[in-house]
């Protein structure tokens, strides 16, 4: 029997942990993902605010003993979680960040698919003679996107933190020789190529920016992982200057998309989620234009 067949009648169990999530496109595509390979899939949003490490090892224990195949993690427990695994892949213990948790012959493993669902996202961004991108957060997802262009050979990163000692940890993780902390978003943005929000700044109800407009250009490629709205005031300021912009579309759809071939063993259709996660956003859009 083919590896597609022997899952048709399999229940599929995953979900998330984090806050706020409500927004979360995640349901839907890995869902649909599930349908389209056979699989009855149940996706379950696991929103608690303010948890601590006690409550997060609750979490992770019900996960471990209640049939699922692992959970996604987000905001704010990526780095939080790390300490309460069983065991880590190692480009999660590299940077001591994880977003998808695999449930193991009773261990829990974790993985970071933010990073290589980033490296699927933004190399087409990449210019072959160079590039200077500025990050701007080192907190979860910032690590998983300094980690990701690390990997594609981008040599000159730039790290800014509001907590600098939170940047300068992240710089001394990453084996890239230009790899360096920045003392604004102005110095991290002096000269570069390309910039990516990595921290949660213009994810609704916040309407804000990571970065001043006054430092956005037509020559800069500028990336947000935010998706909720599509387009953050970053990606409409920056559009608005000419810059050529990435959403956190891609982002969204290639780490889920990593996480549940982890899950599974199985290659969903980028497509289907790519649908999935379009229609998430159709529907959000016109929930708010009728508001």
């Amino acid at each position: 029997m083919s590896k597609r067949g022997s899952a048709t009648s399999k229940k599929l169990l995953t979900g998330l942990i984090g806050a706020p999530i409500a927004h979360s496109a995640s349901p839907a595509m890995h869902e649909s993902a599930a349908a389209a390979l056979g699989l009855r899939g149940h996706y379950q949003l696991i929103e608690v605010a303010g948890a601590d490490a006690d409550a997060l090892r609750l979490m992770l224990e019900g996960v471990r003993r209640l049939g699922f195949a692992g959970v996604n993690v987000t905001y704010p427990y990526k780095e939080a979680v790390v300490p309460l695994l069983d065991e880590l892949a190692p480009g999660a213990a590299a940077m001591g960040a994880v977003n998808t948790v695999v449930v193991r012959d009773d261990r829990l493993i974790g993985h970071n698919t933010d990073t290589t669902g980033f490296a699927r996202a933004v190399a087409p961004l990449l210019a072959p003679s160079g590039n200077a991108v500025a990050v701007i957060g080192a907190g979860g997802v910032g690590k998983a996107i300094a980690f990701a262009l690390a990997n594609l050979k981008v040599a000159d990163i730039r790290i800014f933190d509001s907590e600098p000692a939170r940047a300068e940890r992240l710089a001394g993780l990453l084996t890239v020789a230009g790899a360096r902390v920045t003392a604004s978003a102005e110095d991290a943005l002096d000269r570069a190529t390309g910039l990516v929000n990595g921290t949660p700044v213009g994810m609704l109800p916040n309407r804000g920016m990571p970065v001043p407009a006054a430092l956005l250009h037509d020559k800069l490629w500028v990336a947000d992982a935010v998706y909720s709205p599509l387009i953050t005031p970053m990606l409409a300021a920056a559009e608005a200057e000419g810059a050529r912009i990435m959403t956190g579309r891609e982002l969204a759809i290639y780490q889920a998309a990593d996480a549940f071939e982890l899950f599974t063993g199985l290659a969903p259709s980028t497509d289907v989620m790519g649908e999935a996660f379009d229609g998430v956003m159709a529907e959000r859009s016109a929930t708010y234009t009728a508001a």
